[in-house]
């Protein structure tokens, strides 16, 4: 009896194991093929949305659509608890990335229940997609991918200050406006010049809104000519930090925080400082 009992833990332990290598590992065949799979039900459940929303569609094969919505949604549930069940930290897995989209992705068929028309957020599986790129051994989109978050969340101070200038250019050339114009011209308020002046600086142009007298088409002309080369600087930002980013990174995952992109020989997670198996 004591052997038995002795003998429960460690089979537990090791078909947890086998999970995680199968569901979290890309680098293995069995964790390759399962994931592929996935994949290949991501998106024929997402088609199977797209399908539904048609009207003509929808009035012939509504019932198959149905019966095919929960059919995901029941195998994407059971595979969300397996991950639960296989990782060593399983809050870390609920509140990371991945394990809020995974979640995401299987609420919309149950509030369907509650909420009309919530299936329809069912689309959000498509993030879950992101996978591909390391299911499919593409270390090399892997490796831009990490480059451009890295340069992103280095430029970010720098971005902030540039939103906040862009934001109080923003509000002056609205007032400008709306003191050139004024309400007989369309620019009833500043809020609503202010509006104007964004969509003139982004280049849009909706045409919903115009100056009229001469001098406002001039400043408007200005603001134009701005707004090209406020486009440009965050460009400028994001690519310098891009260039003093790049770094080599594999798709390896560290079994304690769920993270990804570690160098190609790192023994330890940068992120957690958690052994990475080999």
């Amino acid at each position: 009896m004591e052997n038995n009992k002795t003998n429960m833990p460690d089979r537990n332990d090791n078909l947890r194991n086998r999970l995680y290598e199968i569901i979290f590992e890309a680098d293995t065949p069995a964790g390759k093929w399962f994931d592929i799979i996935l994949l290949w039900a991501i998106v024929l459940s997402v088609l199977v949305v797209f399908l539904e929303s048609i009207g003509t569609l929808r009035i012939s094969y509504g019932i198959l659509f149905y019966y095919l919505e929960w059919f995901f949604t029941i195998l994407f549930t059971v595979e969300y608890g397996l991950r639960i069940f296989s990782t060593r930290r399983p809050l870390r897995y609920i509140f990371s990335f991945y394990g809020v989209i995974d979640l995401l992705a299987i609420l919309p068929t149950y509030l369907s229940l509650v909420i009309t028309g919530s299936q329809y957020f069912i689309v959000i599986r498509i993030l879950r997609l992101l996978r591909v790129f390391r299911i499919l051994k593409l270390t090399h989109m892997m490796r831009q991918a990490t480059i451009l978050r890295r340069a992103l969340v280095a430029s970010r101070g720098k971005i902030a200050v540039f939103l906040f200038a862009v934001l109080t250019l923003i509000v002056i050339i609205g007032a400008v406006m709306y003191v050139i114009e004024g309400p007989e011209n369309g620019f009833t308020s500043i809020p609503f010049s202010m509006y104007w002046a964004i969509v003139t600086m982004t280049t849009v142009g909706y045409g919903d809104i115009s100056p009229q007298t001469t001098i406002g088409q001039i400043f408007a002309s200005i603001v134009m000519i701005t707004g090209y080369a406020i486009i440009a600087v965050p460009t400028g930002i994001v690519s310098v930090e891009i260039a003093g980013a790049v770094k080599k990174t594999t798709a390896r995952v560290c079994p304690e925080c769920l993270r990804e992109g570690h160098d190609h020989d790192a023994k330890y997670c940068k992120y957690c400082g958690g052994e990475i198996e080999s």
